[in-house]
């Protein structure tokens, strides 16, 4: 799972310094193409997306206990989610203009024109989306687990098959020379048609793996009787639950689109593209490590609560997020200490890719709670409670909206979008003190003082690590302008590999003085597959 999310990840990342050096990132245009390209997965979050999360593994299981094996209520149920997700997907691309209007404050009408011409190309991924989410999580209730997370290889590789075909027609603009109004019809459909046939491919290819596993789905549209009502109310929450945070990201959206303002020739202000490459980055290690490891444990999780066995659910529960723990605080020092070398990747301008790396910082300081929430989240679906979540969700969302809206009267514009990172940082660390406490209400003691413990020796061995690999970044000059680490893309990728290898040395060589039970027990199998 985690090959197949690494591979993908490395794609999207080139895809999107192709997509950096054709369009830039702190120009016009990357704002207009980052909003639209983007509207099909918030419409996707607040119809569907985290329903889909909640209610599709947990009904599956159950569901197999049938004398069909199931088949006959997964038809049911899908036929009735894909049968949404077209009406839907229909009504969106129809109100394109309206979509682009809310999510966007201050622009002028050349470039919303832009941003809507290419939201008509980009919505209709949102159906896409949908099936793909789908077909992958019926193949995760099956502990088929690969497919799901190798088919966006195809979309990275479709899309970017495409930016570079877009480069090789019209030339890359990284600088924004290229103003809004000169954006013709055949640019708009390359760019944002070949994104959504990336989509498109990346659903479609995993009924080759249906197949594989000996299913088929026959759509079915007898929905009345037949057991769809608990999930529809299970989903009810969980609804709610991303509506109050679309919400939430729509503030965000139009407060960062806002920032577009300060921008002048002499200031590289980060506004929405901007905000996209730091979700990106941070994405980065919570894909890899969180969303495989949950993945894993949702199923295991949900068999258990089935079978009414708490305490293998709660075992499993720990495992999974010390586990995450062990991969995330080192992917956030690492990642705060290379801020301004990964950022060099995607911007060529020094104050780019300052104003890029300062968001980075701001954002990357919440990716221990960010994947902690996400792990207990699975554990909440997995007892089918989906009340819980909203609620937590909900103060998480209503802090950051409060402090949004205060930031957009408060800070300067070339500050907004890092501030706004910061925010997200610390609204999602209180959401993740809340719901671990309401999750203990719930399923009983989760070994508070032994976590802590190992809690805090990750995190001693990610301080040190940080320290060295801070020391390490100033021997090779620092990352002021023109030094060694910023100076191209190059400089920047040896001086991420060479300064990473100096950070996750310390880093495994502090957690084993330790001794953390998951380094000793992995160094032991190296050592013992090495002598063999």
């Amino acid at each position: 799972m985690a090959s197949g999310t690494i591979i993908s990840r490395i794609l999207g990342f080139v895809r999107a310094v192709v997509l950096a050096a054709a369009i830039g990132v702190t120009t016009d245009a990357a704002d207009a193409f980052g909003v639209a390209n983007q509207l099909p997965n918030n419409v996707y979050a607040i119809i569907v997306g985290g329903v889909l999360n909640a209610v599709l593994v947990p009904q599956i299981v159950k569901a197999r206990q049938n004398d069909d094996d199931g088949k006959g209520y997964v038809d049911r149920l899908l036929t009735f989610i894909i049968t949404v997700f077209f009406a839907v997907t229909v009504v969106t691309t129809i109100s394109a203009p309206f979509l682009v209007s809310i999510y966007t404050s201050g622009w002028d009408n050349n470039q919303l024109a832009l941003a809507t011409a290419f939201a008509y190309w980009c919505l209709p991924q949102l159906f896409f989306y949908g099936l793909y989410s789908l077909l992958g999580e019926v193949l995760n209730a099956r502990s088929a687990f690969g497919p799901f997370m190798w088919a966006p290889v195809l979309n990275n590789l479709v899309s970017l098959a495409g930016l570079v075909a877009f480069l090789v027609i019209f030339g890359a603009d990284p600088t924004g020379n290229r103003t809004v109004e000169q954006w013709s019809g055949e640019q708009v459909a390359l760019l944002a048609g070949s994104a959504t046939a990336g989509v498109v491919s990346q659903a479609l290819i995993l009924f080759v793996f249906w197949k594989r596993v000996g299913l088929k789905l026959n759509l079915n549209f007898k929905w009345r009787g037949f057991g769809l009502r608990p999930a529809l109310k299970a989903a009810s929450w969980s609804l709610a639950m991303v509506l109050v945070t679309q919400i939430g990201g729509l503030v965000q959206t139009v407060v960062a689109s806002g920032a577009v303002a300060a921008r002048t020739e002499d200031v590289a202000v980060a506004s929405v593209a901007a905000a996209a490459i730091a979700w990106l980055v941070f994405m980065l290690p919570h894909s890899v490590a969180t969303v495989s490891i949950a993945t894993a444990y949702f199923t295991k999780m949900a068999s258990h609560a089935h079978e009414n066995r708490l305490d293998l659910l709660k075992a499993d529960l720990l495992a999974g997020l010390r586990s995450i723990m062990l991969i995330s605080v080192f992917a956030t020092a690492a990642l705060i200490v290379l801020a301004y070398p990964v950022a060099r990747v995607f911007v060529g301008e020094y104050g780019g890719l300052v104003a890029l790396g300062n968001v980075i910082i701001a954002l990357m300081v919440g990716l221990v709670p960010f994947s902690f929430v996400y792990m207990m989240q699975r554990a909440f679906y997995a007892i089918e409670d989906t009340r819980s979540p909203f609620w937590f969700t909900v103060v998480q969302i209503s802090l950051h909206i409060i402090g949004s809206i205060t930031m957009s009267f408060t800070l300067p514009g070339q500050w907004l979008v890092v501030g706004l990172a910061a925010l997200t940082s610390f609204t999602i660390l209180v959401q993740g003190l809340l719901a671990y406490a309401m999750l203990r209400r719930k399923i009983g003691s989760l070994e508070g003082r032994k976590n802590a413990a190992a809690g805090s020796s990750f995190i001693i061995s990610g301080l040190l690590s940080g320290l060295f690999g801070f020391v390490t970044l100033q021997l090779l000059g620092g990352t002021k302008a023109n030094s060694f680490a910023v100076d191209s893309i190059v400089t920047a990728i040896l001086t991420s590999i060479l300064v990473g290898s100096v950070m996750l040395g310390s880093y495994v060589i502090a957690l084993r003085l330790l001794r953390v039970p998951e380094v000793v027990t992995l160094s032991s199998n190296l050592a013992t597959r090495f002598r063999r």
